[in-house]
């Protein structure tokens, strides 16, 4: 199965103030966002983790992946230092990628786009970076934590009650 999350922020005490996130401390949050993502994603699962995984001081960023199941893809985010994106542990690093999934074309970045390639078609733009508070639009969808009860989430969650179903050509 393929789970889309971004925003994570680990290791970055900002986002309990600035994102009102509600844990007592970084560590608290840590914990509570680990286990989040192991209770929903297996060992053989993929993880697109759109942008700003964690603090260069927050960690040792390979550790962390390791405690993460799942295969671990980047979308570069604004807060991805080299540290996190050169880190060992990602299956791929990039700044943007578009993915076919269960007949959807998926564009994926960690910015929300005001127009995407093939958007006329029925393609879905993901992002992250606006921690939920941008107005929705159509087929377009934060996956951020933020916004998905602070844990990874699948294409069909995202989708559920939002999208009528069309088929990528």
């Amino acid at each position: 199965m393929i789970f889309f999350t971004g925003d994570t922020h680990f290791g970055d005490p900002r986002v309990l103030r600035i994102d009102r996130r509600p844990f007592a401390d970084i560590a608290e949050h840590d914990a509570a966002l680990i286990e989040n993502w192991n209770s929903v994603v297996g060992q053989d699962d993929d993880v697109w983790h759109l942008g700003d995984f964690m603090l260069s001081k927050g960690g040792d960023c390979a550790e962390l992946l390791g405690r993460l199941s799942g295969r671990k893809h980047l979308i570069v985010g604004n807060n991805d230092p080299t540290t996190t994106s050169g880190s060992v542990g990602w299956a791929s690093v990039q700044h943007y990628a578009e993915i076919k999934e269960d007949g959807y074309h998926l564009i994926l970045c960690h910015y929300a786009f005001r127009t995407w390639n093939q958007m006329g078609k029925g393609s879905i733009n993901l992002h992250g970076h606006s921690h939920g508070r941008l107005k929705p639009v159509p087929r377009q969808f934060d996956v951020g934590v933020d916004a998905r009860s602070l844990k990874p989430v699948g294409l069909a969650d995202i989708l559920s009650a939002k999208v009528k179903r069309r088929p990528a050509e």
